[in-house]
């Protein structure tokens, strides 16, 4: 399977990532995420680089399609994972739509539609395509990995890691070392692009004790945008744009 993994990404996009790209670095940190400490009652852990056995091999094609470098990226971060989008490709607010129809890469195993999805690529395509977009810019949430609990109707549904107190007190370490994980990958700290107001508090105050990002700047976030305010989606993505090109 290694070895399929391997020839494919060989084939498609030249040579496999060194252990020092920026690609190789993102591999490793999803393959070693986890999460087994004690959750809030009825809350469980999305981990689909564990709960998926062909995510890891796409998220090593995606990462060497388009981070096979050793470039410095700014970072852009959402809340955690949704069902839809990362919970399901890995790769976040990709679902796995976007990842045929834009990436070029075919997933098996799941069919997704995400909102915030169609957002982000259309924000990618105004950018100047996937490849510009990811060339400056890595993606991720603030918790790598997301959440899920039964409601009333004993459906599973997305639950946010600052949904609950004892949720984001039980996540706090685990976000923070996350954090400065990825920002060794080779993210410049001058400034973080943050998807969400009540998502931009909780940074704010992981930033205040931890000192990790020089500035913080704040978006409206995706989902939002597609649920309540998509006639002026493209009002919002200039804004995004304006401010991802400062």
């Amino acid at each position: 399977m290694q070895q399929n993994i391997k020839e494919t990404i060989k084939n498609k996009y030249g040579k496999i990532a060194s252990q020092t790209t920026f690609a190789n670095k993102v591999i490793q940190f999803n393959k070693q995420l986890s999460f087994t400490e004690k959750l809030p009652n009825g809350i469980r852990v999305m981990n689909p680089f564990q709960d998926n056995a062909e995510i890891i091999s796409i998220t090593e094609i995606f990462y060497n399609k388009f981070y096979n470098d050793d470039r410095k990226r700014k970072l852009i971060l959402g809340i955690n994972p949704g069902r839809f989008g990362a919970g399901a490709t890995g790769i976040p607010f990709t679902d796995t739509k976007r990842l045929q129809k834009i990436c070029d890469i075919k997933i098996e195993s799941v069919n997704t539609h995400e909102p915030s999805s169609v957002f982000v690529y259309e924000l990618i395509e105004k950018y100047g395509g996937a490849k510009k977009f990811y060339n400056d810019f890595y993606i991720n949430s603030i918790c790598p990995l997301g959440f899920i609990e039964k409601n009333e109707k004993e459906n599973w549904v997305n639950r946010n890691y600052y949904d609950y107190d004892e949720l984001f007190f039980a996540m706090q370490n685990f976000i923070t070392t996350s954090l400065k994980k990825q920002i060794s990958f080779g993210i410049d700290t001058n400034i973080c692009f943050v998807l969400g107001k009540k998502n931009a508090k909780f940074l704010q105050l992981i930033n205040k004790k931890e000192k990790l990002f020089h500035s913080i700047v704040t978006f409206y976030h995706p989902r939002y945008i597609e649920q309540y305010k998509s006639k002026m989606k493209d009002k919002y993505i200039s804004e995004y744009l304006n401010k991802l090109t400062a």
